[in-house]
């Protein structure tokens, strides 16, 4: 019995490495974090680690604007909103935060699969 292994932090969208359609699950979950846009681009739908690579920078491109926006939230939402928005805002930023961290941890794992890494499974 083949046992595929997919490491903590995998998409539970994906199949693991090597289980059959892997890399067609791998594809759509990646086009489903990217810019709609990123489907009209042939060349990403067609080498799936191209379109990893351009994922994982998509990510951390979301990444930066989380950091903005936690570092200038209070400074230039104080004239537009009420505190209490402002606060709320700011949790807003902490918990897309946490989100986009899980996302790049996954996508840099899908990504690193695609480029051959396998996973061993631990005790």
């Amino acid at each position: 019995m083949v046992k595929y292994v997919a490491p903590p932090g995998w998409p539970r969208q994906v199949r693991p490495p090597d289980a059959p359609g892997w890399e067609d699950t791998a594809t759509s979950w990646l086009l489903d974090i990217c810019p709609p846009e990123y489907r009209s681009y042939p060349v990403l739908r067609r080498h799936v680690v191209v379109l990893a690579r351009f994922a994982v920078l998509h990510v951390e491109a979301s990444q930066a604007a989380v950091r903005r926006g936690l570092s200038e939230a209070r400074a230039l939402l104080r004239d537009v909103a009420e505190p209490g928005t402002v606060e709320a805002a700011i949790e807003t930023w902490h918990v897309e935060s946490a989100r986009l961290a899980a996302e790049r941890r996954a996508v840099g794992l899908v990504e690193e699969a695609l480029r051959g890494r396998r996973f061993v499974a631990r005790l």
